[in-house]
């Protein structure tokens, strides 16, 4: 091999690296292009959506921040609806209307979902349950109240009639999620909400925007609620409190286990019909044994979503609740 013959082959993996460099180079670039456009224009976009989504019901302070809660329908008993993790009201628009032809019916959002604000204290079931509690109060929702608590709502409606017994007068459990099995004595502590967690900074910037459909911003709801949910859903506040909740499953799931009976409340355990294994049904199993004037009903044509997949299930079971209160409550008038 002559020296002509080795100077090129050495200069081969030379001219690769300044490729490589320069491809780097400018990625790099585009990167800091793309954060720097997302970053000024998050805020903006946030407060187009802002105007042009209000909130659908009041907001009521519970005590240095204020949640939102939508009551619709009159007439007794209220129900009140409790959504899963990371979920907010507009997920119920397909039942709300429907439920408030038969009574009075309230969705409200967690802090940090929907149109409520943040909450400084760990995001836990008996949390939830201390700030609904709270919320139903100042906004003069008066009991007696059907429960309705889809996925990790289960918990936390489980904590709430039982801390708040003398007001509840039926419970609905919409697929609730499964019980924590491991770590029941000591849950990882909950911690208090983080404002800079990276999943936040990344929406700051647009990237929850950016990827709206695949995160499920994008839902199978009426047009107006669906227009709702996407705007709400791609917020740092919002992508934050869903990491912050998912955070506070552990303490939150043991708060939940803690509460082994409710008596003879009635109760209706709505599952899936859909993507069934062992492990599901052994946890709604669990959830039936929590009265002993329990039934459960599936939802034959629906997944873990029922109040979007298969709404009528779900307005089926908050009804036939209602009317399950409302004929013991005439036979106690009667006696």
């Amino acid at each position: 091999m002559n020296q002509e013959t080795q100077n090129e082959e050495a200069e081969v993996p030379k001219k690769q690296k300044r490729r490589f460099l320069k491809w780097l180079g400018r990625f790099v670039i585009l990167v800091i292009i793309f954060i720097l456009v997302g970053a000024v224009y998050e805020p903006i976009a946030e407060k187009r959506d802002a105007k042009a989504h209000p909130p659908t019901g009041q907001m009521v302070d519970v005590g240095g921040y204020k949640l939102h809660i939508r009551c619709t329908g009159v007439g007794g008993p209220t129900v009140v609806i409790e959504s899963g993790w990371g979920d907010f009201s507009s997920s119920w628009a397909w039942v709300q209307p429907e439920v408030a032809k038969t009574t009075r019916v309230c969705t409200y959002d967690r802090a940090g979902t929907g149109w409520s604000e943040l909450s400084p204290e760990p995001r836990t079931a008996r949390v939830f349950a201390r700030e609904l509690h709270t919320l139903l109060g100042k906004a003069g929702e008066a009991g007696p109240y059907v429960l309705v608590g889809h996925s990790l709502g289960g918990y936390t409606m489980r904590v709430y009639a039982h801390d708040y017994e003398s007001e509840v007068a039926g419970l609905v459990l919409v697929d609730a999620q499964a019980l924590p099995t491991k770590n029941i004595e000591n849950p990882t502590p909950a911690p208090k909400p983080n404002k800079s967690s990276f999943p936040a900074w990344l929406a700051r910037v647009g990237m929850a925007r950016l990827l709206a459909g695949p995160l499920g911003a994008i839902r199978n709801l009426p047009a107006k609620d669906k227009s709702d949910y996407r705007a709400i859903a791609v917020t740092p506040r919002y992508v934050q409190t869903f990491f912050d909740e998912g955070r506070g499953m552990s303490e939150g799931g043991a708060e939940a286990r803690s509460v082994t009976t409710l008596g003879a409340l009635p109760l209706i355990v709505l599952s899936r019909g859909k993507d069934q294994d062992a492990a599901w049904a052994t946890s709604q199993a669990e959830y039936l044994k929590l009265s002993t004037n329990g039934q459960q009903v599936f939802a034959d044509k629906s997944g873990h979503e029922i109040m979007i997949e298969q709404p009528e299930a779900a307005i089926s079971s908050i009804i036939k609740m209602v009317e399950q209160v409302r004929s013991a409550n005439q036979k106690n008038i009667v006696q």
